[in-house]
């Protein structure tokens, strides 16, 4: 069975079939490229975690991964996006390489917290980003339910629920008593 388990040692397991590990690459792969679309301003300001970069993301899944710090002021968000975007890009990125390499290790992982944290973010990020593409509400039961399985929208929704079920999975796991 595939998904987060504890182990007996109180530890995380985690068993993907070879597929799902190759899926969750290819996605970390896409928000990769869609985190280099990000300016990265000054080499000097970027090593101090300041962006020069004070405007929301054009593309969508961007504005929702990186969104403004204040709706109501566009100066405050400016500078709160001047101070945060960089080392929020360089955060998810980590997250990222350690799924990655967590993912190298083959269909069975165990994972440490700190691993488990960055599973925990990665997923919430793949979400976030499919969810925002498919423009997905609280109301679209229906409108999976309607889809048929040669629209290629059908396969983005089964994977953002699989993907929704994993990090539920993983949320069980952490949080238990």
């Amino acid at each position: 069975m595939t998904g987060f388990r504890r182990t007996p040692d109180g530890g995380l397991s985690l068993r993907l079939e070879q597929v799902e590990g190759q899926v969750i690459e290819n996605l970390l792969g896409q928000l990769g490229q869609l985190y280099d679309e990000l300016p990265k301003g000054d080499p000097g300001l970027a090593e101090l975690g300041i962006s020069e970069s004070t405007e929301a993301p054009d593309d969508p899944v961007l504005a929702r991964l990186f969104p403004d710090g204040y709706r109501d002021d566009d100066d405050a968000s400016g500078e709160f996006r001047r101070y945060t975007e960089a080392s929020l890009r360089d955060g998810k990125e980590r997250d990222a390489a350690t799924v990655l390499k967590c993912l190298a290790q083959g269909a069975e992982m165990r994972l440490d917290d700190e691993q488990a944290h960055s599973w925990l973010r990665a997923l919430n990020d793949l979400r976030l980003a499919l969810g925002t593409r498919l423009e997905i509400t609280e109301d679209d039961r229906e409108r999976f339910e309607e889809l048929d399985i040669g629209d290629p929208a059908y396969a983005m929704f089964v994977t953002y629920h699989w993907l929704s079920e994993l990090q539920d999975g993983l949320v069980q796991c952490l949080f238990q008593d």
